[in-house]
C-alpha cells in the first residue's frame, strides 16, 4: 500500500511538474521594429499569449533578422529549428512555395481579410501537407493593396517604362517586367539603400510599411490603383518547428492553437490594411494619384500574360495552375 501511495504520488507531482511547465518560443523576422507587424501586432500577441498561460508560455520577438542570416532564410530556420517561429514571404524563396503565388497573382486580391481566409483555407485544405509540410503554418494572410512608389510621377502605364522598380517577389518582378519596368527582385530591408544610392528608383509596397523604412524621404510620388482593385499583394506565413510545436504541454499547445490559425491570418490581414491609412496620411504633402477606372482596364488587361506564364509554369511543377486559380477565387469568394 505504502509503494502504491508513492507512485501515485510521483505521478501526480509528474503530471503536475508538466503543467507548470513554462516554454519560451523565438520568433523571428524581417520587419523593423516600428513596422505594423513588428509594433502592431507581434508584440500584444506576445503579451496575450503569457497574460492567457499565467506567464508559462513567453514568445520573443527578435525583428530586423537579429538572430542572424537573410530574409529568405527565415523559413529554413523555422523548419531547421534554429528558431522557433519565423515570420516570412513565401516569395523570399521562389520556385520552393508555388501554389502559395496564386494570391500573389495582380488583381487577385481585393479583400485582404477574405484573402488571408482564403489561403489559409487552402494551407488547410491542402498546402501544410504538400509545398509546407516541413513546419507547422501557425497563419497565413496577404497586405493591403500595393503601391508604386517612384522618383518621377507614374500617371499611365506607358511611365512605367525604364523605371527600375523593387517587387519583393517573382510573381511581381514578373508584373513589373510585363509594364515595361525594369524589375529588381529585393527583400524589404535592402530597399532604403538601394533607393539612396540610385540602384532603384521606385518600389512596390503597401502604404502601412512606408513609414517605418521612412520611404517618403527618398521618393515623393505614390500612385493607387483605383475602381476597387489592388495591384497585387504578397503572401506571408507564420511558420513553427514541429519538432518545438509538438513538445509543448498539451494545455499550452491548445492555447496556441486557439490564438492562431484562420482567425489570427484575418486578424493580421485586417490590422495592415487598418495601418494603410496611418501611412498613407503621413505623406500628404507629396503626389498622391489614383489611377482612374479606364486607366486601371489598361492595367488589368497587361498583366494577362503573367497568368498565362504561371499556368504553364504551374503545369511544369505538377500542378493544374488554372484550377489553382478558380479554387483561389472560390475561397475568396467564400471568405468575404
Amino acid at each position: 500500500m505504502k509503494t502504491l501511495i508513492l507512485a501515485t504520488g510521483a505521478a501526480l507531482m509528474a503530471a503536475s511538474a508538466a503543467y507548470a511547465q513554462e516554454v519560451t518560443l523565438r520568433l523571428h523576422h524581417f520587419m523593423p521594429p516600428p513596422a505594423t507587424l513588428s509594433k502592431h501586432f507581434f508584440l500584444p500577441w506576445a503579451e496575450e499569449m503569457a497574460a492567457k498561460t499565467d506567464g508559462r508560455l513567453v514568445v520573443e520577438v527578435y525583428p530586423s533578422m537579429s538572430l542572424g542570416g537573410t530574409p529568405g532564410d527565415l523559413i529554413d530556420q523555422a523548419i531547421d529549428g534554429a528558431v522557433d517561429i519565423s515570420l516570412t514571404l513565401t516569395g523570399y524563396t521562389p520556385g520552393r512555395f508555388n501554389k502559395s503565388e496564386v494570391f500573389e497573382l495582380p488583381f487577385m486580391m481585393e479583400d485582404a481579410e477574405a484573402t488571408a481566409a482564403a489561403y489559409y483555407d487552402m494551407i488547410q485544405a491542402e498546402l501544410q501537407d504538400g509545398e509546407l509540410a516541413d513546419a507547422k503554418i501557425l497563419a497565413a494572410w496577404v497586405h493591403g493593396p500595393g503601391v508604386i512608389h517612384t522618383a518621377e510621377p507614374v500617371t499611365r502605364l506607358e511611365d512605367m517604362a525604364g523605371k527600375e522598380l523593387r517587387g519583393p517577389t517573382r510573381v511581381i518582378t514578373d508584373l513589373l517586367g510585363e509594364y515595361g519596368a525594369t524589375p529588381v527582385g529585393m527583400p524589404l530591408p535592402g530597399i532604403p539603400e538601394a533607393l539612396s544610392k540610385g540602384v532603384i528608383n521606385g518600389t512596390v509596397l503597401p502604404w502601412e510599411i512606408t513609414p517605418a523604412i521612412k520611404l517618403g524621404e527618398l521618393v515623393t510620388n505614390h500612385t493607387e490603383i483605383g475602381g476597387g482593385r489592388a495591384l497585387y499583394t504578397a503572401t506571408f506565413i507564420l511558420a513553427m518547428n514541429w519538432d518545438a510545436y509538438e513538445a509543448l504541454p498539451d494545455d499550452l499547445r491548445a492555447i496556441l492553437d486557439e490564438n492562431t490559425g484562420k482567425e489570427m491570418s484575418r486578424a493580421v490581414a485586417a490590422k495592415m490594411v487598418e495601418r494603410d491609412a496611418a501611412g498613407r496620411s503621413v505623406y500628404a504633402g507629396n503626389t498622391i494619384i489614383e489611377l482612374p477606372e479606364d486607366e486601371v482596364a489598361r492595367w488589368i488587361e497587361a498583366a494577362q500574360p503573367v497568368y498565362d506564364r504561371w499556368i504553364e509554369r504551374a503545369s511544369d511543377k505538377g500542378f493544374d495552375g488554372q484550377a489553382t486559380i478558380d479554387m483561389a477565387r472560390a475561397l475568396i469568394s467564400a471568405n468575404r
